[in-house]
């Protein structure tokens, strides 16, 4: 960035909007236009910070995409940064899940567009399966700004964007497969590994399970086998108010990261179907799937990206190594006085609440405002019920409407905030009058969360800007991390966040040498489109792209039997794939056979593969069944 630009910039931000950059602000900017994510403390002003490289890029005249954490914040940032943009002849808009095509397409010609990736991988498949260049909506992708960049590159990096149209797929075997599963007991039919993403059953159960279902063979039904499996997942390993919530709108998932309920997403492969069967909703088709794209891959399609968050050190050799992008890490305007307590560790949850409860009414009793964060809904609402007895304010994926107010107010003078996690609420919390000299805003961690970061956002959010604050979680050997993933009561919690940030960084590195080749096609497939001349070619090109995914994706599900054989399944995997788009049809349309259609199209987000594709997981629980069985048969017999 040049010195005249950087001026041009700041005096611009000083005239219109009444801030003054701060030189760490400044250094931001700069670490910005070269490429990296920059991490800044909350409360930093990363949003302005942001501008002068956001500006700089603009001025190509090429389009700058500002990605940030939800629709909300798009419209905010963009309203209020746009006088600055203004004064330097620049254009902005935004972009929300409301906007109409028209209103998209003027949007995407602004020099500065604010916008969710959702929104904007969304139009990316769109503008893809479009019958002709008239009603699409983006112009090619220039630069890209991220917002919250380690929860939308790390945290939701895999989860794929998915465009489906109408399908036959019905959802026959759900309600037998729901009645089977509730009768089936743990420890007598089926067995949870240890890490809580396996389901095995026992021979018992599958004499059970053979009987309620009305065949002489489970395994013989893998249509039946698959719908058994996911009602199982369905009723033991995914609970309500943790991890999904049932509101009039139907079946919402909760971010495990955000605490926020996911409207318009998905579990994939018929979980969903099964959770909206045990929970006596009408399950909804999943539909065929005609294109998907994953965040990881939409950002690779920018010639230039970068990034800002409050939290990216920890994930310093992801970002390098998955995205080429170094962290730079901005030092505070004013000291940090935050005091960071070291955790209590509790034998019971009973235990953990509490203390909890007793620390609650201990820093009440001085009138510093306090902040409460827990793992899940079902958790805050045990906390509010304990705290009858002292006002407080609850935030949860419940009334999640609310947050903006809550969140605003929550460093008022004694004042208690009940909330779930805190990650990405896009708001800070300002002290009130007099609550500094009361020590600050104090965060109390109920539980450690699966991600170092997710914690240190937490922690954030007390002694911004040099305010005074402090910190402390209080762990329990019973809390959800621990029991899933702790080997002895004598390991460190720290060191299971340790272990579980590895393992998620080596299968993100793995799962993208697997999808790299499909997204290859998946722009040689788009270019191939631009050719065509009529509709009834983009519908058949179309039409063979989408059996190619399907294809790929069962492909792809089984890769776990050729480990078993000695073969090099990423090696065959794209052989197979190569030559399968190689041998598609493309240019040689059957006249006899029409284009299936679309009909009506919808997007959605499928949740991340929570317990593996299906097929993996019936070979895992077949192979687990298998230990069992030759493990019982081999007890010698009294």
């Amino acid at each position: 960035m040049s010195q005249d630009t950087l001026a041009a910039a700041r005096e611009s931000i000083a005239h219109s909007l009444g801030l003054h950059l701060y030189p760490v602000q400044l250094r931001a900017a700069e670490a910005l236009l070269t490429g990296k994510i920059v991490e800044m403390q909350t409360g930093e002003g990363k949003t302005v910070a942001a501008v002068p490289a956001i500006a700089t890029l603009a001025h190509e005249r090429r389009g700058v995409h500002v990605w940030t954490a939800n629709d909300y914040l798009a419209a905010r940032d963009a309203a209020w940064m746009a006088p600055a943009y203004q004064a330097l002849g620049l254009t902005v808009a935004s972009i929300s899940q409301h906007s109409t095509p028209a209103q998209r397409h003027a949007a995407y010609r602004a020099d500065v567009t604010y916008l969710t990736p959702h929104e904007c991988g969304f139009d990316y498949l769109r503008d893809s399966i479009a019958l002709h260049p008239g009603l699409t909506v983006q112009r090619p992708f220039h630069a890209v700004v991220i917002d919250e960049a380690d929860s939308i590159l790390i945290d939701e990096a895999r989860i794929p964007l998915v465009i489906a149209s109408e399908s036959s797929q019905h959802a026959e075997h759900l309600p037998a497969a729901d009645l089977a599963a509730r009768a089936l007991l743990r420890h007598v039919h089926f067995h949870i590994e240890s890490d809580g993403q396996i389901i095995h059953l026992t021979d018992p159960g599958i004499d059970l399970a053979e009987s309620l279902l009305a065949i002489p063979n489970l395994y013989d039904n893998p249509d039946l086998l698959h719908a058994l499996q996911n009602a199982l997942h369905a009723h033991h390993l995914l609970r309500r108010d943790v991890h999904y919530l049932v509101t009039p709108a139907g079946l919402l998932p909760i971010d495990d990261y955000k605490g926020r309920t996911m409207r318009d997403r998905r579990w994939p492969a018929g979980l969903h179907a099964a959770l909206e069967t045990k929970e006596g909703l009408p399950p909804r088709r999943e539909g065929r799937i005609l294109s998907a794209v994953t965040l990881q891959h939409l950002t690779a399609l920018y010639p230039f990206a970068c990034g800002m968050t409050g939290t990216a050190a920890s994930q310093a050799d992801e970002f390098r190594l998955v995205y080429g992008l170094e962290v730079e890490v901005v030092p505070t305007h004013r000291p940090n006085i935050r005091i960071d307590h070291p955790d209590r560790l509790f034998r019971s949850k009973a235990a953990q609440h509490q203390a909890v409860i007793a620390a609650i009414e201990a820093i009440h009793a001085t009138g510093q405002p306090l902040l409460v964060a827990t793992r899940s809904v079902e958790e805050s609402q045990q906390l509010s019920a304990l705290l009858g007895h002292l006002p407080h304010h609850l935030l949860n994926a419940k009334n999640e409407a609310e947050e903006a107010t809550v969140i605003a107010r929550a460093g008022e003078l004694g004042r208690i905030t009940l909330s779930t996690n805190m990650a990405g609420r896009g708001v800070d919390i300002v002290l009130g009058p007099g609550a500094a000299q009361r020590g600050g805003l104090a965060v109390v961690g109920v539980g450690r969360n699966k991600s170092r970061r997710i914690d240190n956002q937490l922690r954030g959010r007390a002694g911004r800007q040099g305010d005074p604050g402090c910190s402390r979680f209080f762990v329990s050997y019973q809390d959800d991390l621990i029991t899933t993933y702790l080997g002895t009561a004598e390991e460190n919690p720290d060191d299971v966040q340790r272990m579980l940030e590895g393992r998620h960084l080596d299968l993100r590195l793995r799962l993208r040498k697997y999808e790299h080749i499909l997204e290859a096609q998946r722009l040689l497939h788009a270019q191939q489109r631009l050719t065509l001349d009529t509709e009834a070619d983009l519908l058949h090109h179309d039409d063979l792209w989408s059996q190619h995914l399907e294809c790929v994706t069962q492909y792809r599900a089984g890769l776990h039997f050729l480990s078993y054989s000695g073969a090099d399944p990423l090696r065959e995997y794209l052989r197979v794939v190569h030559k399968w788009f190689s041998e598609l049809p493309f240019q040689q349309p059957d006249p006899s056979v029409g284009p299936l259609g679309r009909g009506a199209t919808w997007t959605y987000l499928s949740t991340d593969q929570p317990f593996g594709t299906p097929f993996s997981r019936l070979l895992r629980s077949m192979l687990a069944t298998l230990r069992v069985t030759m493990k019982e048969r081999s007890r010698p017999k009294v």
